[in-house]
């Protein structure tokens, strides 16, 4: 599976035949097995392995990166669809809608830029808000989750408090609370003004929970039409003021560039994968896949600065990289030879990444640097032509004058 997800061979099946003597076992055998993975071990392989890499990071980059909140670890919460697969499977071949394979809930840590836990569903119509109890229970303490108004449920945002953990999340019209204090100015943004209250948020139990409520008016209303945000946020104002909340919800937009690169870096959602767990299981390997191009871009920093690798180093062509030299190096260095990292104690191998880092020709992971597009001109559809040759357009636009 890492194979696939990091384009070394375009499907699971390619992936299995180049291995197919080590394996020793069917193609059939393989995908028995990869359709009958319980969530579970995706669960914990992305828990277990990101806590190791963030310690890693943590090594590699010292005191480069500060924490954008000393003592309350920010970790933003979204939902990610699976893509629709083809229809291999008897069960899709007669139907009509694309077949989805499975949701997931994608823990992020926007400092370390690790994908640190995952909410696996097979089911690819589930609302995420039938999985909100499973998020609670990874809620950690002084954690600060970031979450959008999907996430903005009364059952929810209480048991985040009640297990020690903060919330930042928008509100959505629906939600109730009961207004303690009338709306404070607390300053101008690019975007807006703001106002700060307190309210009360109150459940079916005695626990109610104090919290503040941040409006942003908005200078300029969003693409639905609204003027207003809303924020609420059990965090104490010793810790963030109105100002830096706005900004950290505006941060949770970094989960969605992440899911970007996850789909252009990695074969992350396998269409040929129809059963659930095996797609499920496909992007796990392919999150696991992201965070050790975190690990390398940390190994980067750690030599060359966060700056430059942040502005001008394209995590793209390094993934690209692995996937073209993968079977080459496999070839090239004997299988014993690898282990000599595995025998490495943790302060070794960080020496090593680093040593390794400074001798990388950087310009050959250069970003590369893309002008402001230019308006585009809707075409005219014509309905009797279905099809046209690009061949012909363009020799009619070089022959006119």
């Amino acid at each position: 599976m890492y194979r696939a997800v990091t384009n070394v061979f375009p499907t699971v099946g390619n992936a299995y035949k180049a291995s197919k003597v080590d394996i020793g076992v069917s193609l059939t055998s393989v995908y028995n097995k990869l359709n009958g993975l319980e969530p579970g071990v995706m669960e914990a392989l992305i828990e277990e392995t990101s806590l190791e890499f963030n310690r890693m990071i943590e090594s590699l980059n010292g005191e480069q990166v500060k924490p954008w909140l000393p003592g309350y670890p920010i970790t933003i919460v979204d939902g990610n669809c699976i893509e629709a697969t083809h229809r291999r499977l008897k069960v899709l071949r007669q139907s009509d809608g694309a077949p989805l394979p499975g949701k997931t809930l994608v823990f992020y840590s926007p400092e370390s830029e690790l994908i640190t836990d995952l909410v696996p569903c097979e089911d690819g119509h589930a609302q995420e808000r039938s999985l909100l109890a499973q998020v609670r229970e990874k809620v950690k303490p002084n954690y600060l989750y970031v979450m959008d108004r999907n996430f903005c449920v009364l059952s929810h945002l209480k048991g985040i408090a009640e297990q020690g953990g903060y919330f930042a999340c928008r509100v959505h019209q629906r939600f109730s609370y009961e207004i303690l204090s009338e709306p404070e100015w607390q300053g101008e943004t690019e975007t807006g003004d703001l106002y700060e209250q307190w309210v009360m948020l109150k459940g079916e139990d005695d626990n109610p929970i104090k919290c503040r409520l941040i409006s942003l008016h908005l200078y300029k209303p969003t693409r639905n039409g609204a003027t207003k945000l809303l924020l609420i946020t059990n965090l104490p104002e010793t810790a963030a003021n109105a100002e830096f909340i706005a900004y950290l919800y505006q941060k949770r937009w970094s989960i969605e560039t992440m899911f970007q690169h996850i789909e252009s870096y990695l074969h992350s959602e396998i269409n040929t994968l129809g059963y659930p767990r095996a797609a499920l299981f496909g992007f796990s390997i392919a999150i696991i896949a992201y965070n050790v191009l975190s690990v390398i871009k940390s190994a980067l920093k750690s030599v060359y600065g966060v700056e430059k690798i942040e502005n001008e180093v394209s995590g793209y062509y390094i993934a690209g990289e692995i996937g073209r030299t993968h079977e080459g190096m496999n070839i090239a260095v004997p299988k014993e030879d690898w282990k000599i990292f595995q025998r490495m104690s943790e302060h070794e191998f960080i020496k090593t990444l680093k040593e390794l880092a400074a001798n990388i020709e950087l310009k050959k992971y250069k970003k590369q640097k893309r002008t402001p597009k230019k308006p585009g001109v809707k075409p005219v559809r014509r309905i009797s032509h279905k099809h046209v040759s690009t061949a012909r357009l363009l020799q009619l636009a070089k022959s006119s004058p």
